[in-house]
């Protein structure tokens, strides 16, 4: 008995081992055609215009901000480090330690808000200027222009046989997109470890296992998403293509296809008029696929896999500048304005609806809440805790004495003292194993072992509220105040 294969659909009623006919074949063929469907290699054709220069500078931003950040330098350490080790994060001037765990909540809601925002006002545009993947897509993209040739010499080449010219061509490839993926993995850890500690390990080749992981890891990752899946991670697995459609409505810019001027589209000699032959602006030279870095055609309307990029939008220009025609066949533009509802010209002043105001006055609360969080906040981080192992101890002079543990967090660069005292309840006394003021370093931290007496008439037999205060000794405004309990028998 034969096995069917796996994904493949019978018709109802046929027998095992028997072979469709007639149009079950064609159904059936068609099934295994949509749940099998092989990759099939897209080679870009390069392209220039407005939107490809905008495309060309957010590469040289992004990569400018991620590979010079890395080397800056603040206060005689790295402008930006993840010191993980150490439980302390470096971003410029400032310092975050764990229990700044809010700024990146905050920092992660202004993130999301932000998306919300430029998705409804004017489609993926993060993804096809900004998202790492289009971005790194880009320079791999360019290196492979460079070393194989335009479009038709890379069909060329990936279609004849493998030889000693085409075995160079692609090593040549392939090294300088391992130099690149190796580059960008080592300033990636770079931010976890000091950069310029780390390229003196890679160069003694004393580099700790994490280190060497993460660096083969992400590397190993940009050659690969950028080297062979390309749009297949735009189309399969960002998350994002699949529910950018709830924040898009019909007055959201995105890259259009104006079948009204184009259609019915068709070839023509450039001396005639195409609306004596009864067509329209599309020639059908499938230059707007040819450009596409996904593969699809926008004349067939929107689709999920579009990143925004508007490499259609030059490619079709240059043919309808070529033609003599009006450029904008291909344009941004939205729903509304396609269908004629409004003008082109009246875009802009349909942005503001209730969507993008209300994204917009969020982002803007949220944003404000973090900068004056960030701002305001005590460069001072205290917690107390009592030493369970010791709950109460009578002194000879009849006082009874909690001990508590204090630490303390200098969220300040700069080396600075701290003086503990505690109210509360009357002649309350502190004692540490040090002298007061007490010194920590900058950015530093200490647990510290803190006696705290009082006279046993002073309280009551359970728990009575205490509050130690730790204060700067410089600086009387930067203080905080613990609320704990002293317990007597």
């Amino acid at each position: 008995m034969s096995a069917s294969a796996p994904g493949s659909v019978q018709p109802q009623g046929a027998q095992a081992g028997a072979q469709p006919t007639g149009h079950a074949a064609s159904a059936t063929a068609t099934v295994e055609s949509d749940l099998f469907e092989i990759r099939r290699k897209i080679h870009p054709r390069a392209v220039s215009g407005l939107l490809a220069r905008w495309r060309v500078a957010m590469v040289v931003l992004t990569q400018l901000a991620f590979y010079g950040t890395a080397w800056l330098q603040w206060n005689d350490r790295q402008a930006v480090l993840f010191d993980l080790a150490a439980r302390k994060f470096y971003v410029f001037g400032f310092v975050f330690w764990p229990q700044d765990f809010i700024f990146l909540t905050g920092l992660l809601v202004v993130s999301a808000l932000s998306l919300f925002l430029f998705t409804a006002v004017a489609g993926r545009l993060w993804c096809g200027y900004a998202c790492p993947q289009t971005v790194y897509t880009e320079l791999f993209m360019w290196i492979e222009r460079r070393v194989e040739g335009d479009r038709a010499a890379r069909m060329r080449l990936d279609a004849a046989p493998l030889d000693a010219r085409k075995l160079r061509i692609k090593a040549t490839k392939h090294l300088l997109w391992l130099a690149l993926a190796a580059w960008t993995g080592f300033t990636f850890v770079g931010y976890f470890t000091p950069i310029r500690e780390l390229g003196q390990s890679l160069l003694v080749l004393g580099l700790g296992p994490w280190e060497s992981f993460w660096m083969v890891f992400y590397g190993f990752a940009t050659w690969g998403n950028a080297g062979f899946m390309r749009e297949q991670v735009c189309k399969y697995m960002c998350p994002y293509a699949r529910f950018q459609s709830v924040m898009f409505d019909s007055d959201t810019l995105v890259v259009t296809y104006d079948a009204r001027r184009g259609e019915p589209r068709g070839s023509r000699a450039r001396t005639r008029d195409p609306r004596a032959l009864g067509l329209g602006d599309c020639v059908d030279c499938g230059i707007c696929v040819q450009v596409c870095p996904t593969g699809i055609d926008i004349r067939h309307g929107l689709q999920y896999e579009c990143i925004g990029c508007g490499a259609c939008v030059d490619g079709c220009n240059q043919v309808m500048a070529k033609l003599g025609y009006p450029k904008g066949l291909i344009r941004y533009s939205t729903e509304n304005a396609i269908a004629g509802r409004y003008r082109d010209a009246d875009i802009l002043r349909h942005l503001a609806r209730p969507r993008t105001l209300l994204y917009a006055g969020l982002l803007a609360l949220v944003s404000a809440a973090v900068i004056g969080g960030l701002l305001l906040r005590t460069p001072l981080k205290v917690h107390v805790s009592r030493d369970r192992a010791n709950l109460v101890r009578e002194l000879d002079d009849g006082r009874l004495e909690n001990v508590y543990r204090v630490q303390i967090i200098n969220a300040r660069e700069q080396e600075r003292r701290y003086v503990i005292s505690a109210h509360g309840i009357a002649g309350v006394e502190v004692l540490l194993d040090e002298p007061q003021p007490v010194r920590l370093p900058p950015a530093g931290a200490r647990t510290l072992p803190v006696e705290v007496r009082v006279p046993a008439q002073s309280v009551r037999p359970g728990s009575t509220p205490l509050v130690l205060r730790v204060e700067a000794a410089d600086d009387p405004t930067v203080s905080l105040e613990r609320t704990t309990v002293f317990t007597a028998r």
